[in-house]
């Protein structure tokens, strides 16, 4: 289905395409997963197993066939997934240029709701816009984007297309991508699914949970509302909410700049001095092996590196449980300076065990 999609786009002369959240893989719409706190049924547990299985490995043989379909269309894509990272799944946006080069992604970094039972959490380091032949390009997924500060670094990097891949066809919505527009002047393109409950597998298999009855099989579960919107906040195409359809305009880049001559949320209408933001774009793992890494460089006649590293055990860094809580901060000295405050401990010591032995001879 996308690579048909691509290929009508194309054939309307689209330079970029955009895709929904999860077009690949599935938003899994009305699904409980068998969750309730404190347990987990064995239906849900399978249902897991199987949207396991129709997510996708990044990089992997599907993300190779969609960088085929942007070299052969000569299109950008922007494309929600469903990307597999062993047994964790993330709410992802790939980019490929017209090239067909994977340019790389953005996982979801905040799941909305029961999502973050079913989605790991992304981390700063896929918040990327790419310079390409045709923008700056850079995406936020559904809910994400209305987090301020996600806004703020994309801003800061100087983003002109601003896709939104999205799962939300309510109308406070299209306010939102309107005030984006405007808030970061740049232009806004929002992909939203159209799906009937028909569209998902039906009764005993998956049972559409979140309302008072099984919707019938021609019940609209998600209404779409794509829409294009300029710097100035000007609607250029949609919102559509008839069915399955692609939406088009012609971007007008002096736009930006006109909008910006006006409001520069990241330049001259900012007070950094006042307001600041500071993004952690490093890549987390939850395990880390040292034979992976580059060892120490040799300083001093010793193993160290003016790196900052954190050590817990009692000889080198002692703090109580509450300083170590999620979400506070660390000043952690590096190995240098612990060891020349030891050094300079000893000496002090050892001058007055000096002074004690001089006074005891008198």
């Amino acid at each position: 289905k996308a690579e048909r999609l691509i290929a009508e786009g194309a054939a309307r002369g689209s330079q970029l395409l955009v895709f929904p959240e999860a077009f690949i893989g599935g938003y899994p719409r009305g699904s409980s997963f068998g969750l309730v706190i404190g347990n987990r049924s064995l239906k849900g547990q399978e249902e897991f197993r199987k949207y396991h299985a129709s997510a996708i490995d990044v990089p992997g043989p599907e993300v190779d066939r969609i960088a085929a379909a942007a070299a052969k269309y000569k299109v950008h894509l922007v494309m929600g997934v469903i990307e597999r990272a062993g047994f964790t799944l993330y709410c992802t946006v790939l980019f490929f240029d017209s090239q067909g080069q994977f340019l790389g992604k953005h996982r979801k970094l905040m799941p909305t709701a029961l999502e973050r039972c079913i989605w790991g959490f992304g981390d700063g380091s896929t918040l990327p816009v790419y310079d390409t032949t045709i923008g700056h390009i850079g995406a936020l997924i559904c809910w994400e984007n209305r987090m301020p500060l996600s806004r703020s670094a994309l801003y800061a990097k100087g983003i002109e297309l601003y896709c939104a891949p999205t799962a939300d066809s309510r109308q406070s919505w299209q306010a939102s991508m309107t005030h984006i527009a405007v808030e970061g002047g740049c232009f806004v393109l929002s992909a939203n699914q159209f799906c009937r409950r028909k569209d998902y597998p039906p009764p005993p298999d998956y049972v559409f949970g979140g309302s008072d009855e099984e919707p019938s099989a021609e019940t609209v579960v998600c209404a779409g509302g794509s829409v294009i919107i300029s710097p100035s906040g000007t609607v250029l195409a949609g919102p559509n909410f008839e069915g399955e359809a692609l939406i088009s305009a012609d971007l007008d880049f002096g736009e930006i700049v006109r909008a910006k001559f006006a409001f520069d949320v990241v330049g001259h209408y900012s007070r950094p001095e006042v307001l600041r933001l500071t993004v952690n774009d490093q890549q987390f793992d939850s395990v880390a092996f040292s034979s992976g890494t580059e060892a120490p460089k040799e300083k001093d006649g010793n193993n160290f590196d003016d790196v900052v590293s954190i050590i817990l055990n009692e000889e080198i860094y002692s703090k109580s449980t509450k300083e170590l809580s999620s979400g506070n901060a660390l000043n952690v000295e590096s190995r240098d300076r612990q060891k020349e405050r030891s050094k300079s401990k000893s000496n002090e010591k050892s001058k007055s065990r000096d002074n004690i032995s001089k006074s005891t001879g008198k």
